[in-house]
């Protein structure tokens, strides 16, 4: 799995363009939580089998960036979480969950739709 890092404000912008193109997923992670560090490994040990090929992964570390989380919960209407999993297409948040729901399979359900 690919994380690409998310550090900055006007990424957010680059991603709602690039959700017309592909889909596009964003994963908030809490670096101090023992929860997401395993919902983040989860993730990665899933994505192989998961048929995401196509799906962009971003990765936020929200205590570092706790900004960036705030944004994306007023820009895409969504309850802050943590750990949490967004799936973007066409500039619209098309899944989000957290915690234990994240479900990879889930998120290749809404891709296929």
């Amino acid at each position: 799995m690919q994380w690409t890092p998310l550090t900055q404000l006007e990424q957010l912008t680059d991603i709602v363009r690039e959700s017309a193109e592909h889909p596009v997923v964003i994963f908030k992670h809490s670096t101090s939580c023992s929860i997401s560090a395993m919902a983040k490994t989860r993730l990665e040990r899933q994505w192989a089998d998961a048929g995401l090929t196509d799906v962009k992964a971003y990765y936020l570390d929200l205590l570092r960036y706790r900004p960036i989380s705030n944004q994306i919960a007023e820009q895409f209407g969504v309850r802050h979480q943590s750990p949490q999993l967004l799936l973007i297409q066409d500039g619209e948040c098309s899944y989000d969950a957290s915690h234990m729901s994240i479900q990879l399979g889930d998120v290749k359900k809404k891709v296929a739709a």
